[in-house]
């Protein structure tokens, strides 16, 4: 089974007349929510190491491609060979040492290669528009991740902090300003916009660590459903009957066992 084979199914779907009507009127807005949730599916499936899950999920991820690829060859903009042939390109003009027989000392070398690439890359692109460490970077990207990116962005124009002490007093500082706000009564708006710059630093403190901020949440979220269900588990009669010092109790009881 080809390629051509999904192309061909996609363009069915979009056909005028005999299509299908939902695929008919979806535009690259209404699908992008979809591509979005088809990408973490297969970070999902990686995580748990479920490989026959995994080989659906890239499919799905696939045909989201696939999907934009034909409603761009239907305005005219450009087709899924199109989308092969930008990427192909891309990634032998990124890995000269690979492709065109230029030296590289190790992995680090490589990936200030890389990152200078990237930045020459994004410098032709902005030739007519007012320039900024941070252009290119997605705004539609989890907040986590484009945080962490900015973040990234500002570290290698020479905004960071020398060394991890300064996240960690700053992700101190926001947690006192949350509290004092908290305590003042402030407008939600405002206790929103101080816990924004507390999760702000603290994945900048990630950063520092070496962690992935986005991973690390993922991971946190995993453990504590995991725990919520061996709590539901436990107590042995539904939750709408247990008292809150029953449910912390089992709680308890549930990080001791693990």
């Amino acid at each position: 089974m080809s390629i051509d084979e999904l192309i061909k199914v996609m363009a069915t779907l979009r056909d005028p007349e005999q299509g299908c009507p939902w695929d008919r009127e979806q535009t690259f807005a209404t699908i992008a929510p979809y591509t979005l949730e088809e990408a973490y599916e297969v970070a999902d499936a990686i995580a748990r190491q479920d490989m026959a899950e995994l080989r659906e999920e890239l499919g799905d991820l696939l045909f989201q491609v696939v999907f934009h690829a034909q409603m761009a060859r239907e305005a005219g903009q450009f087709d899924f060979n199109d989308v092969v042939q930008a990427i192909v390109d891309k990634m032998v003009r990124r890995h000269p040492h690979v492709f065109a027989d230029v030296p590289v000392a190790d992995a680090a070398e490589q990936t200030a290669r890389w990152e200078a690439q990237k930045a020459a890359e994004r410098a032709a692109r902005a030739e007519r528009q007012a320039h900024s460490a941070l252009d290119g970077v997605a705004v539609a990207l989890p907040a986590l991740v484009r945080a962490e990116k900015i973040q990234k962005r500002a570290a290698r124009a020479g905004f960071d902090w020398p060394d991890i002490a300064g996240p960690l007093a700053k992700v101190r500082e926001e947690v006192d300003e949350v509290a004092a706000e908290l305590a003042a009564g402030a407008a939600q708006e405002v206790v929103a916009a101080e816990i924004g710059d507390l999760l702000f630093a603290t994945v900048n403190l990630a950063r520092h660590a070496g962690v992935d901020a986005e991973t690390a949440l993922r991971e946190a979220t995993r453990k504590f459903e995991r725990r919520f269900r061996a709590v539901e588990a436990g107590l042995g009669k539904p939750l709408a009957e247990a008292s809150l010092a029953e449910m912390d109790a089992q709680w308890a009881a549930v990080k001791r066992a693990e």
